[in-house]
């Protein structure tokens, strides 16, 4: 089926993919707010506190690569239907939790179905749409995620406040069949079947390294020091099944995450911008929420309306700058400004105590939001923007989970620096000291100071970047058409050369690595070019070849 080219058409086709994402955020934040009712009730400590959180993030960030190289294999349709399925199972178990345990093992269940939600809605996203078109809609998509990242705790509080924490998990069950509903009658992608192997090997180190790791830093400095013995059995396995995920990588014929990714400049610091884009979005929400109930003495709801500036700020700056980037194909500036806006705002943060004035705050929480708009989704635009459409669930998740990775090691990380400051085994509001709220007023300072330190290598990152106007096609094909027939000439250049099903093939002249951009100057210069193309055509390896196909109503 053709891809849906009227606005009216897109927003249907994205509607559903909206509603899934907009689930899958709020699962892991709308129970900030509510954990410190939650852990008294279960009689939970600061670590589970932590670990309730960890524990959904880390499933996600450890399974989005998988689900990426899955949707460029299978029905992205299906998968995402799949993950949403998953995701509300979890959500029934986690609502019915008695203990603890059991909350964290759910969560887990949880994850892994959000990860699969957060990675196949910007794979369809960028199926459905060309870099350039996905400038215009980037904006909604990021509003939506923005929205459930700093909205979950508001929702959390008011449910807590009313019909019980409980609901926090419940409330997400009716949302998700609304987003399958929807996704069924709107979205519509062409499938092609392929027979192919799937490297599960490479999948499990790459999942076991990625989680050893979050473990680690989990528990090193509360449960054993960071330098003894059950820290270097940790790193060391971290170690043994990074690289040898390497190795596996190397030989797969379909990998988990394509090596030669990391060959393209703007894709690499593109993802490593979004790590700390991710603390500082995790961090915030869920730290945020202690602060003001803690430290602060706020109500459940009265904390999450004491977020609000995040949210706005998120929120209007994703939507302006995804409206003005379709508009111009730049977008480089933005996330210079958006990088130096989230440092201004963690710093600022860094300085808070247990007596901060909450206008002040407000003005901190605003210039984080606004500094996570502009940066979160124009990251992932800028991958999108420089891989193949063979590549493209690949480099996405890639780049999701790189920015989940950075949102779970820094919840884990945040969570054991607040730990070793406050001395206390129960989070029971109603019977914590004044002493004990003040403490965790004054040490909330120094996380947002760690994460501010963390997010100047976002602006490193974004300076190091070489912008790459937008491109107007799906894919990096050239997509040509005689313009004796009333045709349009439209040529992108290609990343890398592919053979006939797109997928990326050694070459080992590169002279091939950079195909000739066409345009319909002219006649005579058109038909120098289409020589020149021919020769470049003639020169391909044996099964390779450039294609060539009309281009789309929607793109002229």
């Amino acid at each position: 089926m053709n891809r849906p080219s009227s606005h009216r058409e897109i927003l249907e086709a994205l509607s559903g993919i909206w509603v899934a994402l907009l689930v899958a955020i709020l699962s892991s934040t709308i129970v900030s707010n509510a954990l410190p009712t939650i852990l008294a009730e279960l009689k939970g400590t600061q670590t589970q506190y932590t670990w309730v959180i960890t524990a959904m993030l880390l499933a996600s960030t450890a399974s989005t690569p998988l689900w990426g190289k899955l949707s460029d294999l299978f029905d992205k349709k299906r998968l995402l239907q799949g993950g949403i399925v998953l995701f509300v199972i979890g959500s029934v178990l986690s609502g019915l939790s008695q203990n603890m345990e059991q909350l964290i093992a759910f969560r887990v269940v949880q994850g892994l179905g959000m990860g699969g939600v957060q990675a196949l809605g910007q794979v369809v996203v960028g199926a459905l749409l060309s870099p350039r078109e996905r400038g215009r809609y980037s904006g909604y998509t990021g509003m939506v995620i923005s929205a459930g990242t700093v909205g979950g705790p508001l929702v959390g509080g008011f449910l807590v406040d009313w019909p019980g924490w409980r609901w926090c998990f419940f409330v997400c069950v009716p949302l998700a069949l609304v987003a399958l509903a929807v996704l069924h009658k709107t979205l519509h992608l062409p499938t092609k079947r392929q027979h192919v192997k799937i490297d599960y090997f490479g999948a499990t180190l790459i999942t076991g390294g990625v989680s050893l790791l979050l473990m680690w830093v989990s528990f090193a400095g509360k449960d054993f020091a960071w330098v003894s013995g059950e820290s270097a059995l940790f790193v060391g396995g971290v170690v043994v099944a990074l690289v040898g995920a390497y190795f596996v990588e190397r030989r797969a014929s379909a990998p988990v995450i394509p090596l030669h990714l990391f060959r393209n400049r703007t894709v690499v610091l593109a993802m490593l911008g979004g790590i700390a884009v991710g603390t500082a979005m995790f961090g915030a929400s869920v730290f945020m929420g202690q602060y003001f109930q803690i430290a602060r003495g706020f109500s459940p709801t009265k904390a999450g309306l004491l977020t609000v500036p995040l949210v706005l700020g998120l929120s209007i700056s994703s939507t302006v700058s995804g409206q003005l980037i379709a508009k111009s194909g730049r977008w480089k500036s933005y996330l210079v400004w958006g990088a130096f806006s989230l440092v201004i705002g963690l710093a600022l943060l860094g300085t808070i105590d247990h007596t901060t004035n909450l206008t002040l705050m407000g003005a901190y929480l605003l210039l984080v939001g606004v500094g996570v708009g502009l940066t979160m989704q124009n990251l992932v635009l800028a991958v999108q923007n420089g891989v193949s459409m063979a590549d493209l669930g690949a480099a996405s998740s890639t780049a999701t989970f790189l920015r989940s990775l950075g949102g779970t090691a820094g919840v884990s990380v945040l969570g054991a620096v607040l730990a070793a400051q406050v001395s206390t085994t129960k989070l029971d509001r109603g019977s914590l000291s004044p002493v004990v709220r003040d403490s965790y007023g004054d040490a909330m300072g120094e996380l947002f100071l760690i994460a501010a330190g963390l997010a100047v290598f976002t602006v490193i990152a974004v300076l190091l970047i070489k912008e790459q106007p937008l491109r107007d096609s799906v894919d990096v094909t050239a997509d040509v058409t005689p313009t004796g027939s009333g045709g349009q000439t439209v040529a992108t250049e290609l990343a890398s050369p592919v053979d006939t099903d797109q997928r990326i093939v050694d070459n080992p002249r590169p002279g091939v690595d950079k195909l000739l951009v066409l345009s319909s100057d002219g006649a005579q210069d058109v038909a120098a070019r289409s020589a020149a193309l021919r020769s470049t055509q003639n020169s391909l390896p044996s099964g390779s070849r450039i294609v060539t196909q009309p281009v789309p109503s929607g793109l002229r």
